[in-house]
């Protein structure tokens, strides 16, 4: 199954990025941001080119090393407390993702007879992390406040100065993001991407074990994993497309809902359509199995040339050489500005820890009449701001920001 040209493979494939099991709304902007990027075009395709060659050799790097496991840290993104998912959910995605690559998990008995004899154990492992890019020690799993109330697949929530969190070490942890991802399920990025863009997204109500329905068992993570390690969507993200690997049948398109039986389609053969693999969109109930090609494929990703060979030398499963916790930012008292005393005689604080997007902004005191009195810098979560030198009477306080978002404060000056 090699029927597609690179650059194909490599504007289709990733869907811009990949969205699993629901629309991939964001193919247009990744197929831009590729064709305007020669850089990342060129790494990209240096590495698909080194895959492909090295896929099917399955030389096992590192010495031969029996299990390849991964560093993880959850950045944990919230508005509210439904979002704010436990740490029970995150060992339960751990625990699933570990029994899907190990083919461990109970529903491996509901793979097909004629797909079982190439059923893959991955031999890939994932753990949360214990020491951090300073070798602190961490729990691998951050819990950020987030102002926002929804995440598009843009990338935002990667940005600590979008209101999201940074990436840690790509060459050294996945990274994984849980969001309000809107209508998207999750989407990943892909080996030779951005560094500081690097992993996979998940919407919080699909994380581990969970309570949406179709989502229950927590496999999203599982095919944005797939699309982290190399592997596109089963039917090659076009009619009868192809996925790069041998042992997955042609298939016409994604299979919706939980089918039974045999499903034939692109003249495959008896056995039909793969559609219980985890590359494909089929509810996460009747998805069991990757085959021993994307297993191949995987595992290429992790020699040399194949993108995520610093993965094998990360210190992010090591002993932490500083025990202290690293201490993260406490959750707002307030969500939305606060400004206080009101009336004030002297001095007003207004606390903006709601949204630190608003640190190297600036606001203006505008009098009654219209006129601009004061302008003021922001520069830490809470400004202190003299009035003494202010007449008493009305005033307001207004600021915007380039998203939009404005403030809107009026107070009394004694």
């Amino acid at each position: 199954m090699r029927t597609l040209l690179l650059l194909q493979f490599i504007l289709i494939a990733f869907c811009g990025p990949l969205l699993a099991q629901r629309d991939c709304s964001s193919y247009t902007y990744m197929q831009q941001q590729l064709l305007n990027n020669p850089r990342l075009k060129n790494e990209i395709t240096k590495i698909e080119k080194y895959i492909q060659g090295h896929s099917g050799l399955f030389a096992k790097p590192q010495g031969g090393k029996a299990v390849i496991k991964i560093p993880v840290v959850v950045h944990i993104l919230y508005h509210n407390a439904a979002e704010n998912v436990s740490d029970e959910r995150v060992f339960s995605q751990i625990r699933v993702l570990n029994e899907c690559f190990r083919r461990r998990n109970a529903d491996t008995t509901n793979t097909p007879e004629a797909f079982q004899s190439i059923a893959a154990d991955c031999e890939i492992e994932f753990q949360l992390a214990t020491s951090d890019p300073l070798r602190r020690r961490t729990t691998g799993i951050i819990r950020k406040y987030t102002p926002l109330l929804t995440w598009n697949a843009d990338d935002r929530m990667k940005s600590s100065a979008e209101a999201g969190d940074d990436a840690w070490d790509s060459n050294s942890y996945l990274n994984i993001w849980v969001c309000n991802l809107g209508r998207a399920a999750g989407y990943s990025s892909f080996p030779g991407g951005p560094a500081e863009k690097d992993g996979i997204v998940v919407a919080y109500n699909v994380f581990g074990i969970n309570k949406k329905s179709g989502y229950e068992p927590g496999k999203t993570a599982v095919h944005e994993v797939g699309h982290w390690l190399g592997l596109r969507h089963i039917w090659g993200d076009s009619e009868c497309g192809d996925d790069m690997i041998d042992d997955t049948p042609f298939q016409r398109t994604f299979t919706p809902g939980c089918p039974k039986g045999v499903r034939r389609s692109c003249n495959n053969n008896a056995n039909g359509d793969m559609y219980m693999n985890y590359m494909d969109l089929t509810l996460d109930a009747c998805t069991n199995l990757f085959t021993e090609g994307q297993k191949e494929r995987m595992w290429t990703t992790f020699e040399i040339g194949g993108g995520r060979n610093s993965i094998l030398t990360s210190y992010g499963l090591e002993p932490p050489l500083i025990d202290e916790l690293p201490v993260y930012d406490e959750v707002p008292a307030w969500f939305e500005p606060r400004l206080y005393p009101n009336p004030a005689k002297e001095e007003m604080t207004l606390d903006l820890s709601y949204d630190t997007r608003w640190i190297g902004k600036t606001i203006t005191m505008i009098n009654t009449q219209g006129q601009i009195i004061k302008t003021v810098s922001i520069d830490s979560k809470t400004v202190k701001i003299d009035v003494r030198s202010l007449r008493p009477g009305l005033y307001f306080l207004s600021g915007k920001k380039d998203d939009g978002s404005v403030i809107k404060q009026k107070f009394i000056k004694l």
